[in-house]
C-alpha cells in the first residue's frame, strides 16, 4: 500500500516522496527527521492506529494530514474523529481497508495533497491549542514546492458581528418574513460545521440546508455526530423530508441538494440525475440556485472553508432574485480561504466573519 501510494507522485513536479514509516509510532519519529510539508496516513495501522498518531503529531510536529479511510459505519466515525483531532481532510478507500484499486482515487488524493500544502501550520497549531488535543497502509511523507503567491483579493469591508443594522438593511430584511439559512462547506468543513451548529439555539425559526463536501456515507456520520452536540435537530436529508424550522438537513454524498413546494410548505428533492458540478455532488451551487427560484422565504446564505469556488455563482443568482444577507468565513479560520475567498470576490458578501461568530451573524439576521 505504501508503494501504491508512493507511486502516484511519480513524475509529480511539485511532490517529492521522502519517506514512508510502518505504523504510528515509526511516522512520529520520521516526521520529526524528515519535516514533510504533507503527510498521508491510514486510520487503520498496526501498533498505533491513526487516531492515536495523529493526536501525538498535532502536538508534538504539527503538519498538514490527509486521512484515507474506509467507507464503513466505523471508518466514517473514525474519519470524523481524525477531522476533529486537526486531520486537514480524507480520502475514502474504493474498496475496504486494503484496496489494491487506490489507482481510482489517485487523483483526488493528489489533488488534496496539493491543497494540503498550502494549508497553515499555524492555525492547525491554534486549532489543537484551543481544544487540548494531546495526550493499513502506513503514512507516507510528501515535500511540496511552496505555492505560487496568489494576487490579493479584491478588498471588501470587513462587517463585524454585533454591528446593528443600516436603515437601508432594515428597510429590506423584515423580521416578520418566513427564513431560510444555507450552508455550503467543503475542506475543514466538519469542523466548522461544529463550531456553528453547536451554538444556534433549539427555537431558531428557521430551517437549514447544508452541503458539505463528502463521498456518501460520511453525511450521515457527520449529521448523527452533529445532531449529538447540539440544540437543534441533525439529519442526513431523506427524499420527501418537508422542512421544519429547527431542523438542519445536510445533503448526502452523491446527490443533490433540491426542493419542491408541497403546499404551503417545502419538500426536499433528492437529485442523482444532474452531474457533479465543479467536481461535486452535492453543490453548494446547484443548492443556493435552486432556493433563488423561490420567493417565500428570505435566504441567509453562509460560505465556509473549502478549496475552489462552489457557491460563489449560487450566490450570485441568490443576490439576483431575492431579499438574501451572505455571511463568508473569514481569512483569519479558514482551514483553506477558497470558496469564502471566492465569494467574497462577488461584491455580494454583507458580512465576513470568523467562524466562532458565525452563528451569532446568523441569529442576528432573524430578529
Amino acid at each position: 500500500m505504501r508503494k501504491l501510494i508512493s507511486d502516484f507522485f511519480v513524475g509529480n513536479p511539485k511532490i517529492e516522496v521522502v519517506g514512508t514509516a510502518r505504523n504510528g509510532k515509526d511516522a512520529i519519529k520520521k516526521i520529526q527527521q524528515l519535516k514533510p510539508n504533507v503527510v498521508t496516513m491510514d486510520v487503520e495501522m498496526p501498533e498505533m492506529n491513526g487516531l492515536d498518531a495523529l493526536k501525538e503529531i498535532m502536538v508534538v510536529c504539527p503538519v498538514p494530514v490527509v486521512m484515507l479511510s474506509s467507507t464503513t459505519q466505523r471508518g466514517t466515525e473514525n474519519t470524523l474523529t481524525a477531522m476533529e483531532f486537526g486531520a486537514v481532510d480524507f480520502v475514502a478507500k474504493p474498496s475496504g481497508t486494503i484496496s489494491l484499486d487506490l489507482h481510482k482515487i489517485q487523483d483526488e488524493l493528489v489533488y488534496k495533497v496539493e491543497q494540503a500544502a498550502q494549508v497553515s501550520v499555524s492555525k492547525l497549531k491554534k486549532w489543537v491549542g484551543e481544544r487540548g488535543i494531546g495526550k493499513q497502509e502506513a503514512p507516507t511523507y510528501v515535500n511540496v514546492q511552496k505555492p505560487v503567491r496568489l494576487p490579493k483579493p479584491l478588498v471588501h469591508k470587513r462587517v463585524e458581528s454585533g454591528k446593528p443594522f443600516t436603515k437601508q438593511e432594515k428597510r429590506d430584511w423584515s423580521k416578520m418574513s418566513k427564513k431560510i439559512v444555507l450552508i455550503g462547506t467543503s475542506t475543514g468543513g466538519p469542523r466548522a460545521l461544529q463550531e456553528v451548529i453547536t451554538k444556534i439555539p433549539a427555537n431558531i425559526q428557521a430551517p437549514i440546508l447544508i452541503v458539505q463536501h463528502m463521498p456518501a456515507g460520511f453525511t450521515k456520520s457527520l449529521a448523527t455526530r452533529l445532531d449529538q452536540l447540539s440544540k437543534i435537530k441533525v439529519k442526513e436529508a431523506e427524499q420527501g423530508d418537508i422542512l421544519q424550522n429547527g431542523v438542519a438537513y445536510i445533503a448526502p454524498g452523491g446527490y443533490h441538494l433540491k426542493l419542491r413546494k408541497v403546499g404551503v410548505s417545502f419538500g426536499i428533492v433528492l437529485d442523482q440525475t444532474e452531474p457533479p458540478r465543479s467536481g461535486h455532488r452535492p453543490s453548494v451551487d446547484v443548492m443556493f440556485e435552486e432556493v433563488s427560484t423561490y420567493d417565500d422565504f428570505d435566504k441567509i446564505a453562509v460560505i465556509m472553508t473549502g478549496m475552489g469556488y462552489d457557491g460563489s455563482k449560487g450566490l450570485i443568482a441568490l443576490k439576483q432574485t431575492g431579499n438574501v444577507m451572505a455571511i463568508a468565513e473569514s481569512a483569519d479560520t479558514c482551514i483553506v480561504y477558497g470558496m469564502p475567498k471566492a465569494a467574497v470576490e462577488t461584491q455580494l458578501v454583507d458580512e465576513v466573519a470568523d467562524v466562532d461568530n458565525i452563528a451569532q451573524s446568523i441569529m442576528k439576521y432573524m430578529l
